[in-house]
């Protein structure tokens, strides 16, 4: 063989098979910014799917990501929120158990057409529905005099608790001392017994119509 005709293979530099194309529009938009890094690496695993003329039956679904390594039914749901909510995905079959998974088509790409959308999916696709998603210019998290320091005492400072009132510590209101001066306790209440005594007689008298002289002696032969 002279080689005449004959087509060599150039080297393309890059390995064999497939590729995901992302563009850098997507890449650099305010909405792939903003997404966390579970949506970004699911967005990656939507798009691994497309294959020219399916782009609008791809999965999110558990039973295909837990082969990707995807364990967390919870990251995959938020992940998934976050993307539509961006404009990067749009629903065009809702999935419901027990066998039936969503459909998805990835808006920087056209949509492929199918019978099997759900009514109205194919309407409201968007292409390119992420470039919607633009932050407030000038925007900025804290407020133009700085984040406000709450205040840990009133504002007149720390009160100090007083230990007595305004006037003064008080004084008892009362004239006999706490505790017998001197003597056993059964003699200090002596008096008081005698006292009930006379009061009880006293009264006995004056009700059975006695004078009151009557109740003057009984209380002095008591006493």
């Amino acid at each position: 063989m002279n080689g005449r005709g004959a087509r060599r293979k150039q080297p393309t530099g890059r390995v064999e098979g497939g590729f995901v194309a992302m563009p850098w529009e997507v890449l650099d938009s305010p909405a792939y910014r903003l997404l966390g890094h579970p949506a970004r690496a699911l967005l990656m695993e939507v798009a691994r799917q497309y294959v020219r003329d399916n782009n609008g039956r791809l999965l999110t679904s558990r039973a295909y990501l837990m082969k990707r390594g995807w364990n967390s039914a919870d990251v995959i749901t938020r992940a998934v929120r976050e993307l539509e909510a961006a404009g990067f995905i749009h629903q065009m079959v809702k999935g419901h158990r027990p066998n039936k998974a969503s459909w998805w088509a990835i808006t920087w790409y056209t949509l492929d057409p199918h019978p099997g959308y759900d009514p109205g999916a194919a309407a409201t696709f968007k292409r390119g529905a992420y470039r919607e998603m633009q932050p407030l210019k000038n925007a900025s998290h804290r407020p133009p005099a700085g984040a406000e320091r709450a205040a840990i005492a009133p504002a007149g400072g720390v009160g100090r608790a007083r230990p007595v009132p305004l006037g003064g510590a008080m004084d008892p209101c009362f004239d006999t001392p706490p505790r017998p001066s001197g003597g056993h306790h059964l003699e200090n209440h002596l008096p008081l017994a005698v006292g009930l005594a006379v009061g009880r007689d006293c009264v006995s008298a004056l009700a059975a119509g006695h004078p009151q002289r009557e109740c003057k002696l009984i209380i002095e032969a008591i006493t």
